[in-house]
């Protein structure tokens, strides 16, 4: 299972890579073609299928061309045999709202399923905690 957790934490880094940078087609490398996708900005239903996944990026590499920071700060996988999840920490936001609230987190959830001996995303969930209230989110 360790050479599992490896690739599957190579596989994510290597994502939130090509998000940084903007690279479409490496951000969809190793996704499912009927990913789900739960995310920040609506749809609050998610979005189903690598189309539609596709379709969520452009706007966000708009956004984020004005010097946001999208970064892995912590990453946990587990694997087992056919299925792995993950989830992690990143640093996400322009420079001023993350020097202003350094505290701030996107927290990722990732379901994983190999594929013909491969490993793709078929589950992916971003979130950022509900601070209005004080609580959690």
């Amino acid at each position: 299972m360790a050479d599992d957790e490896k690739q599957i934490r190579t596989l994510i880094e290597q994502w939130a890579a090509a998000v940084h940078k903007g690279e479409l087609d490496a951000v969809l490398v190793d996704h499912a073609d009927d990913i789900v996708m739960f995310d920040v900005p609506p749809p609050h239903e998610g979005v189903r299928g690598i189309d539609a996944y596709r379709e969520t990026w452009p706007p966000f590499f708009e956004w984020q061309a004005q010097g946001a920071a999208f970064e892995i700060l912590s990453l946990d996988v587990t694997a087992g045999t056919d299925v792995a999840f993950a989830h992690a920490l990143l640093r996400c936001g322009p420079p001023q709202e993350l020097t202003e609230h350094p505290e701030t987190r996107l927290r990722l959830s990732i379901g994983l399923r190999k594929e013909e001996g491969r490993w793709v995303v078929a589950h992916e969930h971003h979130s950022f905690a509900d601070t209005t209230d004080g609580g959690g989110g």
